[in-house]
C-alpha cells in the first residue's frame, strides 16, 4: 500500500473520477425513480379498483419492505469487498464472494416462504385486523410471495454487477419490469382484453412475472454480454472457500443490523402518525411521495460512493481516498441543497395534484417545507455513512450509530411526542425525521478522523482459487 508522500488537493482533480461518479449517478438515481414508480403503478390501479385490494396490497408490501433490507443487507456487504477486489482486477473472489452472497439469499428466501406460506393469517394480522383486508391480503401474498425470492437473487447478482461498476443493465431491467408490471396489472386486474377479471390476484401476477423476468434478463446478461465477471464461467461462483466467507459474515452482519433495525422502525413511525388524525395521514403521505422521489438520487449516491471508495481502497490509494471523500461529501450538500430547494419550490404545483381539504393541505405544504430541510441532512449523512464510511470498510460505525440513533432517541421522542406530549403533527413528523439531522455531527467527526479507510482483501486468493 503506497506510503502518503504528499499533501493530497482537497478536492480530487482526476477528471475520471468525476466521469465514472456522474455516469454512475445517473443511471443508478434513474433506475431506483422507476424501481420506485412501479409501486406507484400498482397503488394507483388497485386503488381504482377497490379500497379492500388497495389495503390488502400496502399490508403486504409491509412485508415486502422488510424482504427488501435483508436483499439490500446482502447486496451492500458483497459491494463493500467486492468492490476492494475490483480495484486489485482480482475477480475469482468476487465470483466467489457472489456464490456466498446468492446461498445466504436462498436461506434467507427459503426462511420467507415458510413463514408467509405456512403463518400467513398471523403475519397479516400483525398489521391489521380487518377480515376484509386480511383476506385480500392473503389472497395477494400467496402469489407474491414467490417473487420475494425472484427480488432477493436479481439484488444480488445486480449487486455483484455494480460493485464492478455495471449499472446500465440495472436501469433496463427497471424499465422492462415498469412496462410489463402497469401492462399485466392493467389486463388482469381489471379483466382486458377477453380476460377474466382478477383483481389484487391479478397484480400478484403481474408482479410475479416482472420479478421473474428481472432475473431472467440479469441472467442472460452474465451469461452472454458480460465482459467482466464471467460469474458462471469455471465453477468460481460455487467454490467455498472458508476464509472469504469469514471476511462476508464479518462485513455482513453489521450491515444488516443497520439496514433491518433502520427497516423495522420505518412501519412503527409511520404507525405513530396513523393514531394521530385522518388529515395527519393524508398529509404525511403526500408530503412522503415526493420526499421518496427525491431520496432516489441520495440513494444512488450512496450506491455509488460505496462502489468508487472501495475500488480506490482495493488499488492502494489510500491518500487519494482522502481526496475522493471530501469530494463525495461535498458534492452530497450540493444535492441535499438542491434537492432540498426543488421539494420546497415544487409543494403547491404537486399539491395541486391532490384533492384535499383545506386543513390537510395546509399541513402538507408545511410538512414539505421541514422535509425539504430534512432532505439536506439526509443527503450529508446517508452518503456518507452508509457510502463512503461503510463502503471503505467500517461497516460497525453505521451500525453502531443507527441502532442508537433510531432505537435510542428517535423512537422513544417519537412516541413521547406524539402520545405524551400531544405535540402538533408538524413537529411530531420533525421528532420522527430528526436524526436525518442530528447524525450529521458523529458522521462529520467519525469522516474527518479517516480511521474508516480499512483494507479488507485477502492476498494471493486468485493463486490459491487456480491451484485448488
Amino acid at each position: 500500500m503506497d506510503a502518503v508522500k504528499k499533501k493530497e488537493p482537497f478536492f480530487t482533480k482526476d477528471r475520471s473520477f468525476y466521469k465514472a461518479l456522474f455516469s454512475m449517478l445517473v443511471v443508478v438515481a434513474l433506475q431506483n425513480v422507476v424501481a420506485y414508480s412501479v409501486n406507484m403503478a400498482d397503488n394507483i390501479m388497485l386503488g381504482s379498483y377497490s379500497q379492500e385490494a388497495l389495503s390488502g396490497a400496502a399490508t403486504v408490501n409491509q412485508i415486502f419492505f422488510m424482504v427488501q433490507q435483508f436483499a439490500l443487507s446482502i447486496g451492500n456487504a458483497l459491494v463493500v469487498l467486492a468492490s476492494q477486489y475490483w480495484g486489485k482486477k482480482e475477480i475469482g473472489p468476487i465470483r466467489t464472494l457472489t456464490g456466498t452472497s446468492l446461498k445466504l439469499g436462498l436461506i434467507v428466501s427459503a426462511c420467507i416462504l415458510i413463514i408467509c406460506g405456512c403463518f400467513p393469517d398471523l403475519v397479516l394480522r400483525i398489521f391489521t385486523n380487518s377480515p376484509e383486508i386480511i383476506a385480500e391480503g392473503k389472497s395477494y401474498m400467496m402469489l407474491v410471495m414467490w417473487s420475494f425470492v425472484l427480488f432477493i437473487i436479481t439484488n444480488i447478482l445486480m449487486a455483484a454487477l455494480r460493485a464492478v461498476e455495471t449499472v446500465n443493465i440495472s436501469f433496463y431491467i427497471s424499465i422492462v419490469s415498469l412496462i410489463v408490471n402497469v401492462a399485466i396489472n392493467y389486463v388482469l386486474i381489471f379483466g382486458k382484453l377477453g380476460l377474466p377479471e382478477m383483481g389484487i390476484r391479478g397484480a400478484a401476477i403481474g408482479t410475479l412475472i416482472a420479478r421473474a423476468l428481472e432475473l431472467v434478463i440479469v441472467l442472460i446478461y452474465l451469461a452472454r454480454v458480460d465482459k467482466k465477471l464471467h460469474l458462471f464461467g469455471g465453477g468460481g461462483v460455487w467454490r467455498y472457500d472458508r476464509t472469504l466467507k469469514k471476511d462476508f459474515t464479518k462485513v455482513y452482519i453489521p450491515v444488516m443490523c443497520a439496514q433491518v433495525l433502520w427497516g423495522v422502525s420505518v412501519p412503527m413511525q409511520t404507525a405513530i402518525l396513523g393514531h394521530l388524525s385522518a388529515n395527519a395521514i393524508a398529509a404525511n403521505s403526500v408530503a412522503t411521495t415526493f420526499y421518496q422521489y427525491l431520496k432516489v438520487v441520495v440513494q444512488a449516491m450512496s450506491s455509488v460512493s460505496a462502489v468508487l471508495i472501495g475500488k480506490s481502497i482495493g488499488e492502494g490509494k489510500m491518500a487519494r481516498i482522502r481526496s475522493d471523500g471530501r469530494t463525495l461529501a461535498v458534492i452530497d450538500v450540493l444535492i441535499g441543497v438542491g434537492l432540498g430547494m426543488a421539494l420546497i419550490a415544487l409543494r403547491n404545483p404537486l399539491l395541486s395534484l391532490y384533492n384535499l381539504n383545506a386543513e390537510a393541505t395546509q399541513l402538507a405544504l408545511n410538512l414539505i417545507v421541514l422535509m425539504g430541510f430534512v432532505m439536506i441532512g439526509m443527503s450529508y449523512q446517508m452518503p456518507v455513512s452508509f457510502g463512503i464510511i461503510q463502503g471503505g470498510g467500517d461497516p460497525q460505525f453505521t451500525m453502531k450509530m443507527n441502532l442508537i440513533s433510531t432505537w435510542c432517541i428517535v423512537m422513544p421522542l417519537s412516541f413521547m411526542a406524539a402520545f405524551w406530549w400531544k405535540l402538533p403533527v408538524v413537529l411530531v413528523v420533525l421528532v420522527i425525521q430528526s436524526d436525518q439531522i442530528f447524525k450529521c455531527l458523529p458522521v462529520f467527526v467519525h469522516f474527518r478522523k479517516y480511521t474508516w479507510m480499512k483494507k479488507l482483501t485477502r492476498e494471493n486468493l486468485e493463486e490459491e482459487a487456480s491451484s485448488s
